[in-house]
């Protein structure tokens, strides 16, 4: 690949930061005073490089291929670049060049993505300034947003040639883009937390209703619709905590026209885990727009769990099944690391685990993980679930639920539906504990429909 006429960064981007020459006028959105309080909020204008945001970048830039990455957020006179894979420079004010000059400018007026194959020609861009300052010639983004839905600048990606953005790029960056806006949302959710802390008289409501929508934040908002297939969980915090814990569940699209469902437990509590969460859900959702193959994903997010934690370790275990639709009812794929295998429950009653046992996640290089395959016909169902269910414990003799009471409440439940599935391991596990646990629990259900 040639290099840019003149690379990105490769001059103080502060003698630049004036209106661009062409006098084109900027979208009235870039002054929005909502926004730019938004902007200011965050508190990431002229801070250094960190890795949080630069992880991002870098992913994007190796699986993508291009030699620019961006994190940027905007005021009204400079798009700042928070995370610059390709530009090396720590140097804040080498890391910005004017709204004008900018292709974020277009994101925030549009509120929407960019997709460009030749800045050059596109009738949108082809007056901008950078294609000849920077050599920018292919712009790909997405909006970075505030928890109120503000475009804070962008997630983008830049070739210096033109450039033909696949469907699978599309989807990477915009999956990326979503963990870059998760990123600043949990940094938010954490400043509540720290400024309820100091207000002793609230801190224990404050801290304990901020943990739960922080721990809200971090599980899908809703389930999707997969044809042939009822999908439904359940989530139950842990009594008596004010922290956020680590598990966690999601489901969805990969390639290849299938689904994937995840289901996991991260070591620790609080903010650490919180983070680890957030990074294991988005990580396993750009994986999945790659690979379907739940090992090989699973192996990703060990990948970056390593390269995440280099001076403090942090563990998960998960179950990740990949999901496709057949004439026959659907053909499912399990993986597991360091988590205890999915239960598949036959129309008939019949209980029988799915998947071998693979190392816990984030602690070797290379763990061994294995895949497992299974055909669900009509009626049958899958089940995923987090150690909440398994080490429940009971007053008074402190005997553990287990997995053979699990696999009876299984075998007997109303199995009509995934959601009366779900709901009645939730309920004998709930009746079990005396309605109380320590620990959180996740349940994932898929059935197929007759």
């Amino acid at each position: 690949m040639r290099p840019p006429p003149e690379p990105v960064g490769s001059r103080p981007a502060t003698g630049g930061i004036r209106p661009a020459d062409d006098g084109a006028a900027l979208p009235a959105t870039v002054f929005d005073p909502v926004r730019l309080a938004a902007v200011r909020r965050t508190g990431l204008l002229d801070t250094g490089p960190e890795e949080p945001f630069d992880r991002l970048s870098r992913l994007a830039a190796t699986m993508l291929g291009t030699p620019f990455a961006f994190v940027t957020i905007v005021d009204d006179t400079r798009s700042f670049w928070k995370s610059c894979i390709g530009v090396d420079s720590a140097d804040p004010a080498d890391r910005q060049n004017t709204v004008e000059q900018s292709f974020c400018q277009y994101v925030i007026g549009t509120d929407a993505e960019l997709i460009v194959t030749d800045a050059r020609v596109d009738a949108r861009t082809r007056g901008n300034p950078s294609i000849e300052l920077m050599g920018v010639v292919a712009w790909a983004g997405f909006p970075v947003r505030s928890p109120a839905g503000q475009v804070l600048g962008t997630f983008c990606a830049v070739d210096t040639v033109p450039r033909q953005w696949s469907q699978q790029d599309i989807e990477v960056l915009r999956t990326l883009s979503h963990a870059a806006s998760g990123e600043i949302a949990l940094r938010d959710a954490l400043h509540e937390a720290q400024a309820a802390a100091q207000r002793a008289e609230l801190v224990a409501v404050q801290a304990s209703n901020l943990a739960l929508t922080l721990q809200e934040s971090l599980l899908p908002p809703r389930l999707p619709q997969i044809p042939g297939v009822q999908v439904a969980a359940r989530y139950r915090r842990g009594a008596g905590g004010e922290d956020v814990l680590g598990d966690f569940y999601d489901v969805f699209p990969s390639t290849g026209r299938s689904w994937a469902a995840v289901v996991g437990d991260v070591s620790g509590k609080g903010p650490k885990a919180a983070k680890t969460t957030a990074l294991a859900r988005y990580t396993l959702r750009a994986a999945a727009v790659l690979s379907s193959v739940a090992s090989q994903n699973l192996a990703t997010l060990n990948t970056a769990l390593r390269e995440w934690y280099t001076d403090d370790s942090q563990y998960l275990t998960a179950v990740y099944a990949t999901i496709r639709v057949n004439g026959a009812g659907a053909s499912v794929q399990v993986s597991c690391g360091g988590h205890d295998p999915a239960l598949v429950r036959r129309a008939e009653g019949t209980v029988e685990p799915v998947g071998r046992h693979g190392l816990i996640l984030g602690w070797l290089p290379e763990p061994t993980l294995h895949d497992q395959r299974v055909q669900l016909r009509p009626g049958d169902s899958l089940l995923l679930y987090t150690d909440g269910v398994t080490e429940a414990r009971r007053p008074g003799d402190g005997a553990m639920f287990g997995i053979e009471r699990l696999h009876r409440v299984l075998a007997d439940a109303d199995a009509e539906s995934a959601d009366h599935l779900a709901a009645a391991i939730e309920h004998a596990v709930f009746e079990f504990s005396g309605q109380r646990s320590t620990d959180d629990t996740a349940i994932l259900a898929l059935r197929v429909a007759t």
